[in-house]
């Protein structure tokens, strides 16, 4: 498959079937995020995979709504970073965050980026001291998102590269 259908095809799903996801899956899907790039290769993100249908129906509360994709998603990934280890840590973790979401896509499996940073949680708190409290990671690290992954109930269409905004792309100047 070509890099651009990779990226064409990927779409966030946020409606799964029941079936699990292989552990080769999830093990690709996670190195995919090592090796994203990172400011002076210091890569301050840790990624906790959770599979546990409890804690994913806890997890979709970490947002006040667009989080439901969580109690149906056969495996979460929650990205966290040490933020004493890196000052572009936000960035750090989002090209992660894409990595995997196009290893998940390319694998034909689905995700969604369920944005926790900045983002209340369902019962007022924030979204990171919601995870935080649900998952234990330590003060020194913040919460990014998650990717909800799982093998989607319907493939959405790919993106037309025909229809790109090419006006989006200026040369030499703006």
């Amino acid at each position: 498959m070509e890099i651009l259908d990779i990226f064409a095809n990927r779409r966030s799903v946020r409606k799964y079937t029941d079936a699990p996801l292989e552990d080769k899956a999830l093990d690709k899907i996670l190195k995919a995020g090592l090796l994203a790039p990172s400011g002076r290769a210091l890569c301050p993100w840790e990624f906790i995979l959770v599979r546990d249908k409890r804690m994913l129906e806890r997890l979709s509360g970490c947002r006040s709504s667009g989080a439901d994709m969580l109690k149906q998603a056969a495996a979460a990934i929650v990205v966290v970073a040490d933020t004493q280890k890196q000052d572009v840590w936000i960035e750090d973790c989002s090209v992660a965050l894409g990595y995997m979401h196009l290893a998940a896509s390319a694998l034909n499996l689905g995700s969604c980026w369920v944005q926790v940073r900045l983002r209340a949680a369902a019962d007022g708190r924030s979204g990171e001291e919601f995870l935080r409290e649900a998952l234990g990671f330590p003060l020194n690290f913040k919460a990014e998102a998650i990717l909800a992954l799982g093998v989607p109930q319907q493939r959405p269409s790919p993106h037309d590269l025909q229809k790109l905004n090419l006006a989006k792309i200026h040369k030499e100047k703006f």
